[in-house]
């Protein structure tokens, strides 16, 4: 009988688990657990916290994508289009020129151009045209270098052009300047039409100054006078003396002997 029953002990020995060999097994597993868990924590926090959505957003998107999410969050619509379009004008251009190169806009650039852009906008929205010009005239004359200067033109021919703007300021001084960007350029024949423009357009406004407080007037005159000089330089190589001659005495006015005369006779 003691056989038997300590066969029948043998046999149920194999259905159990083996709960020595069975808890060591779980111990090393959990060591092993805790030792991954402890490792992961440790380079979670190498990691920088982030507290906000903002900074979140700040870390993930590119600056031309922050400064186009603000303005969308801001409400301003319209400014956020036009920049947007502009910046994919520019890429383009600057892919173009240097394919090699991803050149883009400096952060401070975006920053001015959506500080302005914005302010412009609320100016319209209150109807204060005359801000708006101002605003966009500002732009204009911000972005001076040469690699800037399709967005120069940009702003400064939306401050001249703007059908609200009527007679102002800004606009006549932003006439000016594209009168000024189109002689460097070389395109006289558009210089001269947007300096005999303005100059029709001061004289509403005879007192009125640039942003650096010269005298308008004068300004686009000694403009004339250079675009004139040069567009008689064609009709003399040519030895087409009555059209050199015609252009040469429309430019006598405004040449430097003649505003002087202007100034002592004003009548």
């Amino acid at each position: 009988m003691d056989a038997a029953v300590r066969h029948r002990r043998g046999r149920g020995r194999s259905f159990l688990p083996e709960l020595t060999t069975t808890t060591t097994n779980i111990s090393n597993r959990n060591r092993k657990w805790r030792s991954g868990d402890q490792h992961r924590m440790k380079n979670v926090d190498e990691f920088p916290q982030i507290s906000s959505k903002e900074e979140i957003a700040t870390f993930r998107n590119s600056q031309k994508q922050s400064v186009c999410v603000k303005m969308l969050q801001e409400g301003f619509h319209r400014s956020f289009s036009e920049l947007f379009s502009l910046l994919q004008v520019e890429q383009q251009k600057r892919a173009e020129s240097d394919p090699g190169s991803a050149q883009q806009l400096q952060p401070e650039k975006l920053e001015t151009m959506r500080l302005h852009l914005c302010r412009a906008e609320q100016a319209e929205r209150s109807g204060s045209w005359s801000v708006v010009c101002e605003q966009r005239l500002v732009l204009g004359q911000y972005f001076s270098a040469p690699e800037d200067r399709s967005l120069s033109l940009h702003f400064l021919r939306s401050c001249a052009g703007g059908e609200r703007a009527g007679n102002c300021r800004a606009a006549a001084e932003a006439r000016a300047c594209v009168a000024e960007l189109y002689l460097q350029q070389g395109e006289l024949e558009q210089a001269r039409q947007q300096a005999e423009q303005c100059l029709r357009q001061t004289e509403g406004g005879s007192s009125w100054s640039d942003s650096t407080g010269r005298l308008l007037q004068m300004r686009v005159r000694g403009t004339l006078w250079r675009i004139y000089d040069r567009l008689a330089d064609a009709p003399l190589e040519a030895r087409n003396y009555t059209d050199a001659l015609r252009l040469l005495h429309r430019s006598h006015p405004c040449s430097p002997q003649g505003v002087q005369t202007l100034c002592s006779n004003p009548n």
